[in-house]
């Protein structure tokens, strides 16, 4: 059973548009068994949301993403998690991470200009207790997302000339 969750989570990796019937195919499984897997990986917490991976800049969408690193001082008995379970109520935080290195904190952001982003870091990010450092990083253009490739780069268009 253990083989077909894998390729169940496998095939919805690579595309959750995908019908039980059709990994069932692919699986050589019966439908009725890979429903069933499914719904397993959804009661157990393994399969969390089904999304669409959306290349905001194809729509001209105006909304700002950024990445800030925290640096924070980890409380006694509650370690990080007591930061993390304050960020992720904030609706401006998308995903986040804990991470090793010179940062604790991998927090993505999302606001509707820089300015929100700024407010979002000076008036609810700094003034947690605890936290010592933050580093604001803005995501300019996205060359792949979730293992998608959004747009390959164009080809160098200047005309090479000699002098």
């Amino acid at each position: 059973m253990e083989k077909i969750k894998n390729g169940i989570i496998k095939l919805l990796g690579e595309n959750a548009r995908y019908t039980a019937k059709q990994m069932a195919d692919m699986l050589g499984e019966k439908e009725e068994t890979v429903t069933m897997l499914m719904n397993e990986l959804e009661s157990s917490g393994v399969i969390v949301k089904y999304a669409a991976i959306i290349n905001a800049d194809a729509m001209q969408d105006s909304k700002v993403k950024a990445l800030i690193e925290v640096k924070v001082a980890p409380q006694k008995l509650n370690g990080f998690d007591a930061y993390a379970e304050q960020l992720i109520h904030f609706p401006e935080v998308q995903s986040l991470y804990l991470m090793s290195g010179g940062f604790d904190l991998a927090v993505f952001v999302e606001g509707k200009d820089i300015t929100d982003i700024a407010r979002f870091v000076s008036e609810k990010l700094s003034i947690i207790d605890g936290i010592v450092g933050v580093q604001t990083h803005f995501i300019l253009k996205k060359y792949k997302i979730e293992g998608q490739i959004t747009k390959l780069p164009e080809k160098n268009k200047r005309q090479m000339f000699q002098a």
